[in-house]
């Protein structure tokens, strides 16, 4: 059994400026005490990285406990149990849930969920995880589709937003993304089954949008604010609802967006917009996570893991979601 561990600690907060990766993060190695009564040893074997990670870093999201200098940076992971001293889960079973970024870890486990999925393991971090549960609850819970509508999806290459896209063409909307190149807009509407895709960086996003969307947008899901949210308000239809999901376009600056311009029109055609923190619905995870196997193992719904590798590479990888990297669920094996 190992007696120490190594971990990645918080070393900065990133307010007002991208992540640096030299002085962010620190890592260290960690004394790893015994499994308590109850308690369990927990080997990491997966994380999971989010665009969310560093509004928790700089404390500004208020849902979640704020982060000190020092603490271990918190993270989702797949973990499996090496030990156990009458804990909640057996030897050998695998878990998943918040373990922060460490590779062994002794918990009660309270939080963890075991694997229990047909598909690949890790797709309890991406599909069936956060980002699968995310896409459903906004879409679903909020936007509230039905057949017909034309939905309009930011950042729709990104792992949430591609899920976003198919699930509102399984419920018979017509669906148009926003991405930023070429190589994302043809994967959007090649694989993703998008109906149209608007390369961001081609500029007139405005323009392409009336083009895309002629009778207007009735349900918009913004993973970015800012310039974008703002072209995407003057093009809604009568009745829209517009999904507040995520703002990649401040995660950089660390400031929040200002309001948006267009925001009036929400007036003119009635429409509604509300955001959502996806915890809300957690006593209906277990029913949507069979559901969006289901349409996996159906084939109607299709997911990208981007799984890199090494420990050492934990702040690498979360800055890779920040500069446009990744395609889909930004992972790391151990």
């Amino acid at each position: 059994m190992p007696t120490t561990t190594r971990q990645w600690l918080l070393n900065g907060h990133p307010r007002g400026r991208g992540i640096e990766i030299d002085s962010d993060f620190k890592l260290v190695t960690a004394e790893l005490p015994d499994p308590g009564p109850g308690e369990m040893l927990l080997k990491t074997h997966y994380l999971s990285f989010d665009p969310a990670q560093k509004g928790w870093m700089e404390n500004i999201a208020d849902y979640v406990a704020p982060m000190n200098i020092g603490d271990v940076m918190r993270g989702s992971g797949i973990a499996e149990v090496v030990a156990s001293n009458g804990g909640r889960f057996a030897v050998g079973d695998l878990v998943f849930g918040t373990t922060g970024w460490t590779e062994y870890l002794v918990t009660d486990g309270k939080e963890l969920t075991k694997v229990e999925t047909e598909l690949s393991p890790t797709a309890v971090l991406s599909v069936l995880g956060t980002t699968g549960l995310t896409a459903y609850c906004g879409l679903f819970k909020v936007g509230k589709p039905v057949a017909g509508d034309t939905v309009l999806v930011s950042g729709a290459a990104g792992a949430t937003g591609s899920i976003v896209g198919q699930l509102a063409k399984i419920a018979g909307c017509r669906v148009v993304g926003i991405a930023g190149g070429k190589d994302k807009c043809d994967w959007l509407v090649r694989e993703a089954g998008y109906d149209a895709a608007i390369d961001y960086k081609a500029d007139n996003v405005k323009g392409q949008i009336k083009e895309h969307c002629p009778r207007g947008v009735d349900v918009i899901y913004d993973n970015v604010g800012g310039k974008i949210l703002n072209d995407m308000l003057a093009c809604i239809a009568t009745g829209a609802r517009v999904v507040i999901c995520g703002g990649i376009s401040r995660y950089e600056t660390g400031s929040l967006p200002a309001g948006p311009e267009n925001y009036f029109n929400l007036v003119f055609r009635r429409g509604t917009m509300a955001g959502f923190i996806v915890l809300d619905w957690a006593s209906e995870f277990p029913g949507i996570r069979k559901r969006l196997e289901g349409f996996v193992k159906d084939g109607s719904l299709k997911y990208q893991e981007d799984i890199q590798h090494g420990f050492e590479n934990a702040p690498q990888t979360l800055q890779r979601l920040f500069t446009g990297q990744n395609r889909g669920k930004q992972m790391l094996k151990l």
